[in-house]
């Protein structure tokens, strides 16, 4: 991994506090230690016995404090701890602090090196009105919508029956698909107004909401960006994120099908010229969403490394990671534009501990078996392993499971295999629904929308007949598949009058 030839000067940064947990926080460490540079992690009560603990260089031990904060969320905590540990850096991962402005100014207040992009940058695309107000000035194409944040559902109605039915409500400061909700008709503004509101509070401490034209059915791209302190940006090609349940994305995709070389540069070019409205710098997303007509529309940028970055990082060559460091440390991008070239195909499942059949719904519990392959084509970020609990305070990720091929038929056949080879016992998790995907012709042909989901629930899960039929052709092909090789084993004789959902589970659990 990683395409850049690494330097042996020295480094301004020393030593980095991860401000983070999980496979993100190995991640981090990983490249860190590449590069000569030290890390600390942070103990919580709540793991006290974390995968992720064993990657770093110095262990905080903060399992003792009691706080109705939790550590990672904790700002005034996390920058004490940095100065107490000597860390002149702090990488936020993603998720908890990773996109809060007030944390990234606090750090640089404290004279202690934050990697990511400026507080400024983070604000202002932060704040979807506000970021949308910038795209709007720069001519980046929007979707119909306010022009900034509505105080009521009165309000809401008269701008919805401008722009016209489908709309979406939007949490101006949300992510993660929470404070989002779709509005088809006036009677149902109410409703909905008060829900999304409420959520977004609740979620990120801010009530405010705005209202777009809903895209029907639209393909979610997004654009990886770089730039420098010098004011260099490029981008790293797309990812496609259309496979998601309740705005959240389950697995990803670079590049995607959907667009030609022509598409890639128009959007590219476009993803820059947004971040450089605010002068960004360090890693970033810029995401659109792209109806039938090929007609796509600017949706919102993230600022910080994303769950999904892996896949950029096989067909470009690229460590992410890495370049977020040298940034942080004043280098100028080694990368130009016309050095980015995307070789292969990558594909990234994202294995959760969550119930399919209970419309994804978090299932914590205790590993108590887990085997992922290794394989050349496969790559595992993980920082659960045998023994580790998923807890309900944190999120249900086990782990990602990417992989590569040489083209899009041959990283769908890989991944076929790959996803027939994990071995997990403990929870319920997301793998057969990932086993079906990836054997849809749908799936197979590039045609999804964001709806697929969806489309798949209804076809699949709505009733007692259907639920058996899906379950038994998975486990029929899976079977069929894969005991050939080996690669499983189920003792049939014993398994009595088992209905195939619970042999598909028992599967799953092996």
């Amino acid at each position: 991994m990683g395409g850049v030839k690494r330097e042996s000067r020295f480094m301004k940064i020393n030593k980095i506090l991860i401000a983070n947990r999980g496979e993100i926080a190995i991640r981090i460490m990983k490249t860190a230690r590449l590069m000569k540079i030290s890390t600390v992690a942070v103990k919580t009560a709540v793991e006290p016995n974390a995968m992720y603990l064993s990657f770093a260089d110095e262990i905080f031990d903060n399992t003792e404090e009691v706080s109705e904060i939790p550590i990672f969320l904790d700002i005034d905590k996390l920058i004490s701890i940095a100065r107490n540990t000597g860390a002149n850096a702090v990488h936020p991962g993603y998720g908890f602090l990773a996109e809060n402005a007030y944390f990234a100014q606090k750090c640089l207040d404290n004279k202690i090196i934050y990697i990511g992009p400026s507080p400024d940058a983070i604000y202002k695309m932060g704040n979807k009105t506000i970021a949308r107000k910038l795209a709007l000035k720069n001519g980046i194409p929007m979707a119909m919508g306010s022009d900034g944040n509505i105080s009521n559902e009165e309000e809401a109605v008269e701008i919805a029956e401008k722009i016209g039915y489908p709309v979406i409500i939007k949490a101006a400061s949300g992510g993660g698909g929470r404070g989002m909700r779709i509005v088809r008709k006036s009677d149902e503004m109410e409703k909905m107004f008060i829900i999304a509101s409420k959520e977004a509070e609740k979620a990120f401490n801010d009530p405010s909401v705005f209202i777009e034209k809903y895209i029907e059915n639209p393909k979610h791209i997004e654009f990886q960006i770089l730039g420098d302190t010098k004011g260099n940006i490029i981008h790293l090609g797309e990812r496609e994120c259309s496979i998601q349940r309740k705005h959240q994305k389950l697995l990803e995709e670079s590049p995607s099908c959907a667009l030609d070389n022509g598409l890639r540069k128009t959007m590219g070019k476009i993803a820059v010229q947004i971040a450089k409205a605010v002068n960004y710098y360090s890693a970033g997303t810029v995401e659109f969403l792209l109806d039938s007509e090929k007609n796509f529309y600017f949706m919102e940028m993230n600022t910080r490394i994303q769950v999904e970055h892996p896949v950029t990082e096989i067909v470009t060559g690229i460590d992410l990671i890495e370049q977020q460091i040298r940034i942080a440390n004043g280098e100028e991008l080694k990368i130009k534009q016309e050095d980015v070239k995307l070789k292969g195909w990558a594909i990234e499942c994202r294995i959760n501990a969550e119930d399919v059949q209970a419309g994804f719904a978090p299932d914590p519990g205790k590993i108590e078996n887990l085997s992922m392959p290794s394989d050349n084509y496969v790559r595992v970020d993980t920082g659960i392993q045998s023994g580790s609990s998923i807890v309900s305070s944190y999120d249900s990720m086990i782990a990602k499971l990417i992989v590569s091929g040489k083209d899009r038929k041959e990283a769908i056949k890989n991944c076929k295999m790959a996803l027939d080879k994990v071995w997990i016992k403990g929870t319920k998790t997301t793998l057969p629904f990932f086993r079906l995907l990836v054997r849809n012709q749908k799936f197979h042909d590039g045609t999804f929308t964001t709806a697929f989901i969806d489309e798949l629930d209804k076809y699949y899960f709505n009733s007692e007949y259907e639920e058996m039929l899906a379950a038994w052709l998975a486990t029929k092909l899976f079977v069929e598949e894969n005991l050939q090789e080996k690669s499983i084993n189920i003792d049939f004789e014993n398994s009595g009058d088992m209905s195939p959902w619970l042999l598909n589970k028992r599967i799953n659990q092996f």
